[in-house]
């Protein structure tokens, strides 16, 4: 299972998913905002903030704050003026560590983001210092009962997927970014039930973490994402099945 893939299991089993879903309302509509304003507020002709839609829908989100925030980014409506700002940093063990936020403070946020980074065993890098370890791809997850490796690798070939793994106790489809609605619709159109879809940024090599520094890791990166500017945060890191269910108990 990559790191990608443990990180998303550990805030699973911890709950922090569920606990925080207003929070997950608030950077999705953010990120709609930002992405009106920069691309339009047409979905067919901006595939950022059509991803941002899927994103919000697959939440739950009611139309009428997905249509707010369209606004909100157009100008139709008063809103706060967000500044997008890309931390680059490293964790225990030496870790690469990207984390997008928006923010309307930046010397705030700059404060609280070294912070987190010196608190819990890292410290931020120059720009440039670790994005390069980083691709923005297409991830799905399916359960493994839900489908065969056949039948989704098919779809894969079909659709324009770019891998099928096996990570454990579901299938990863990755995609290039401009593929994943494609794919996507067609693993719908199969009627087999996707249980996660995100455009993220995968890592191209892990750092294996074991003990303390696993464990803190895991503390920098729950610090890092509790910050209300936070919109996402990517690692390498990678540790044991068993270590991950000591981490995630």
């Amino acid at each position: 299972m990559s790191g990608h893939s443990k990180w998303a299991t550990i805030k699973h089993k911890k709950g922090a998913l569920d606990a925080k879903r207003g929070k997950i309302f608030t950077r999705l509509i953010k990120e709609i905002t930002i992405a009106a304003k920069n691309g339009g507020g047409d979905p067919d002709g901006n595939p950022r903030l059509r991803t941002a839609i899927l994103a919000a829908k697959a939440e739950n989100m009611p139309a009428e704050n997905i249509k707010r925030a369209i606004q909100r980014g157009t100008g139709e409506l008063e809103g706060v003026n967000y500044e997008e700002i890309t931390f680059e940093g490293y964790g225990p063990g030496g870790v690469a560590i990207v984390v997008e936020v928006l923010t309307d403070n930046r010397n705030r946020t700059v404060s609280e983001i070294r912070h987190a980074f010196s608190k819990n065993g890292g410290n931020l890098g120059s720009s440039g210092s670790v994005l390069h370890m980083f691709s923005k791809k297409g991830v799905i997850d399916i359960e493994k009962p839900a489908a065969t490796e056949d039948q989704l690798m098919d779809i894969v070939l079909e659709h324009g997927g770019e891998d099928l793994r096996d990570e454990g106790e579901v299938w990863e489809i990755v995609t290039e970014p401009n593929a994943f609605e494609a794919v996507v619709a067609g693993v719908k159109a199969a009627n087999i039930p996707v249980a996660s879809s995100e455009v993220t940024m995968l890592a191209s090599t892990y750092t294996k973490l074991e003990g303390q520094q696993a464990n803190a890791m895991i503390r920098l990166l729950e610090a890092l994402e509790d910050f209300d500017d936070t919109q996402n945060v990517y690692s390498n890191f990678d540790m044991s099945s068993e270590q991950m269910e000591q981490v995630a108990g």
